[in-house]
This record gives C-alpha cells, sequence and structure tokens, in this order.
C-alpha cells in the first residue's frame, strides 16, 4: 500500500481546496497520471500520481480543504506494506530543514538552536516586534499558541532559556474553537500594536433577517489577506493624470486588423501601456522596488517583470509577464491573451504569478472614468487604467474631441513624492500621446 501526502505546493501555501478527483477507489491509476486537482490561493494545481495501481481510497470531497502533509489518497501498487509517499518530483518536500542561522540571544545563552523551517511563522505584529528587540529569529521559537502561533512568553522563554530542548507544540486540531481562538488572540495582538485598532466581533446578522453564509478561502481569502496587509503597511497616495491616445488608437486598430489571426493579433491598448511604463521604470527605479521596512532599506529590481490584473471569476488572481523591457509590444499582446484566457480558465501555475515587480489593473473594459487601486504588496506602486472616453479639449486654442484614457498611479509614499510620481506619469503620457515616440523610444 503506498499512502500519498499532499506535498508542498511552494510559495508558503499549506492547503488548498478539492476542485475534482480524477479517479474514484476501485480505479486503475497509471504512475503520472492525474490524481486530483486543489486549487490554493494562488492558482488551481493539478496533482499526478508518483506511482501505479489500484486507488484504495481517497480523502475529502470536492469543496473540502486538504492540508500539505495530510495523506489524500492510498493506493495498492503491490508493495504489501503501507508506506508514506514523499512528494513526486514535481513537488517540493513538505517539510525542509535548512542550516539554521545564528541566533545571537540563543548562542549567548548557551542553547541548542532548533533548525529553521521553511515558511513564514504564525505570529502576531506585537510578538515580532518583541522578538526583533530581543534580537531573536522567530524561526528558532517553540510555539505553543492555537494553530502553532508564536506568543510573546514563548519569545520571552526561549529568552531565558526556559524553553531549550522543549518539542515544538502538537499541531492544534482544526476546530472553529480553535480558529476562533486564534482569530482572538491576532485581534488582541493586533489591538495592542496598532493604536486605536480595536476589533470588534460582528453582530449577528440573523436576528433582523435571511442571511446566507460562504466560506472565505482559496483566491478570495489571498485576496482579502493581501488587501489588508497593503493598505495596513503601506501609505497609499495617488496621482492622476489623462493621456491623449488618439493617434495611438488609430495605429492599434489598423495594425490589429492586419495582424488578425496571427500571434499577438490581439493587439490591446494594455500591450502598448505596458511597455511604456516598462519604460518609466527604467527612468524612474524606485518604482521597480521593495521596501524592507525592518532592515529600513529599498531594494532596486534590475529586472521588469509586469502583472496585470485579471478577474478569474473566483478572484482577482495577477499573473505576470517577465522581461517585459526585452519584449516587442506585439509579444507582450500576445502574452497579455495567453495569460488572461488562462486566468479565466482557471488554469494560471503558480510560477505564472510569481516575480512581479509592478502591476497594471484595467477597468477600461468594464466600464467607469477611474479608479483608485491598491498596491499589490511587497511592490511600491499600482497603475489603474480607466476606460478611454472622446472628450472634449483646447489644442491649439480650439475645441476639439480626443480620445482620453485616465490613468492613477497608487504609489508608497515612504519611497517616492508626489513629484516622483508626476515626472513618472507625466512620461508615460508623453509617450502614450504619440505613438511615434513610443515606439521608438521603447
Amino acid at each position: 500500500m503506498y499512502e500519498f501526502i499532499l506535498p508542498d505546493l511552494g510559495e508558503g501555501i499549506h492547503e488548498g481546496e478539492v476542485l475534482k478527483w480524477f479517479v474514484r477507489p476501485g480505479d486503475t491509476i497509471g504512475e503520472d497520471d492525474p490524481l486530483v486537482e486543489v486549487e490554493t490561493d494562488k492558482a488551481a494545481v493539478t496533482i499526478p500520481s508518483p506511482r501505479g495501481g489500484k486507488v484504495v481510497s481517497v480523502q475529502g470531497k470536492v469543496g473540502d480543504t486538504i492540508n500539505v502533509g495530510d495523506v489524500i489518497a492510498t493506493i495498492d501498487d503491490g508493495s504489501g506494506a503501507a508506506a508514506v509517499a514523499p512528494p513526486p518530483r514535481e513537488a517540493k518536500a513538505h517539510t525542509r530543514v535548512e542550516t539554521p542561522a545564528s541566533c545571537p540571544v540563543a548562542e549567548a545563552a548557551g542553547m541548542k538552536v532548533r533548525p529553521k523551517t521553511a515558511g513564514p511563522v504564525p505570529a502576531a505584529p506585537a510578538t515580532r516586534r518583541l522578538a526583533r528587540e530581543m534580537g531573536i529569529d522567530l524561526k528558532h521559537v517553540p510555539p505553543s499558541g492555537p494553530a502553532r502561533r508564536v506568543t510573546a512568553d514563548d519569545v520571552k522563554n526561549f529568552a531565558t532559556g526556559k524553553s531549550a530542548g522543549a518539542a515544538a507544540a502538537p499541531r492544534a486540531e482544526k476546530t472553529e474553537k480553535i480558529d476562533r481562538q486564534a482569530e482572538a488572540e491576532f485581534a488582541a495582538h493586533a489591538a495592542s500594536a496598532i493604536p486605536l485598532l480595536d476589533i470588534e466581533p460582528l453582530p449577528d446578522f440573523s436576528e433582523f433577517g435571511p442571511v446566507d453564509k460562504e466560506q472565505l478561502r482559496s483566491i478570495r481569502r489571498k485576496v482579502a489577506r493581501k488587501m489588508v496587509t497593503s493598505m495596513i503597511l503601506i501609505p497609499h497616495v495617488a496621482h492622476m493624470d489623462e493621456a491623449d491616445v488618439t493617434e495611438l488608437e488609430e495605429f492599434r486598430k489598423r495594425e490589429k486588423q492586419r495582424r488578425e489571426g496571427r500571434p499577438g493579433g490581439h493587439l490591446t491598448l494594455l500591450a502598448f501601456v505596458v511597455k511604456a511604463v516598462t519604460a518609466g521604470l527604467r527612468a524612474a527605479p524606485r518604482f521597480n522596488a521593495s521596501l524592507d521596512p525592518f532592515k529600513e532599506e529599498i531594494i532596486y529590481k534590475k529586472y521588469y517583470n509586469i502583472g496585470i490584473a485579471v478577474d478569474s471569476g473566483k478572484g482577482l488572481v495577477v499573473p505576470v509577464i517577465k522581461e517585459t523591457d526585452r519584449k516587442s509590444i506585439i509579444d507582450i499582446a500576445a502574452n497579455i491573451e495567453d495569460l488572461a484566457t488562462r486566468g479565466r480558465e482557471g488554469k494560471l501555475e503558480v510560477a505564472d504569478m510569481r516575480g512581479g515587480t509592478f502591476t497594471i489593473t484595467n477597468v477600461g473594459v468594464l466600464g467607469g472614468t477611474g479608479m483608485m487601486p491598491t498596491i499589490n504588496y511587497p511592490e511600491v506602486a499600482i497603475l489603474g487604467m480607466g476606460g478611454v472616453q472622446e472628450k472634449p479639449v483646447v489644442r491649439d486654442g480650439q475645441i476639439v474631441i480626443r480620445k482620453m484614457l485616465p490613468l492613477t498611479l497608487a504609489f508608497d509614499h515612504r519611497i517616492a513624492d508626489g513629484a516622483d510620481a508626476a515626472r513618472f506619469v507625466g512620461e508615460m503620457v508623453r509617450q502614450l500621446s504619440d505613438p511615434n515616440l513610443l515606439l521608438l523610444e521603447t
């Protein structure tokens, strides 16, 4: 018998929702045949079977959440005694032990430092601040809180040597009671860490009328967490402007018609904006960066990977177009079409959404005169595109009708000022207003 565990799916993903089983108990499966499709908070992943044989059992119905490390299928491969499957070749191992980095507090106390484990350590902001002030790496601290959360007492005990040699707390049962305890603890710590923040429980809305409930999970849950993180950590500022894209739209439509049916033939305005943004980032590297608030340093990225926000139907996903500085507008258009199509069909892979340095969100296709986008943390800026509209504008003292594209740059005020944003957007407006400049200078 072969017990197959859900492997590490990468990117700090610890669980997934079952979308589809490709087999049922009693079926025969071959090695590397599709076993189950799981949706994480980043993408849908089809997991192949590492062994061939007869399926004895599967764990988890469609819609259930399964955790990394759980046995999800048992396969009779003719080997006799039950054996736990290692992860398949395509996936990493569930637990990864690294050579532990030095921990000054532990070394000073003569403590034996436990190995680091992969992934972020669950801890409240106040606990993280305490650990930083005491010079302690949270990854060395045995957790005692609900859901293996490291508490402030854990950090203090670790510093005094009381937790030396202690075994890690047993894994908490995944029940609603434990979840509520973890949420209550987080809220309490958050309230103490952020002045005047008071997270109150919601009232029972069913007292006032009928309600429906939907579990926040997968992509929608990831979006919620990312947006809260971004809005709490980043002081958002917005700069707005309009680009006259009359000539560019004429050129785009003419080329789209001429290239119909060829790769990149679905030539959208977004492809030109991606190229203009890339040129702008090369001239204004502060917007192609990330800020490390703990080390108090700005990390400038010397590569240009532009994310495009896509409405997947299940939530917002941001696939990334890699190396936009090395691609033509036609190449970028082909990438946009491919990523947007796979995003709507739920076929994006985790790798498609990694490594972004700047994001563009385009609501113009849905309507609206403008928007205030939220920065895709840990990036430091995002560009929002509204819909192109015909407007009366003054040119050479005459009122004429022009096609105007509204643009909003939301940026992190910690790393840039309003003048930087004005210059960045102003250069974009200049290039988008003249297709000859855009093609020559990019």
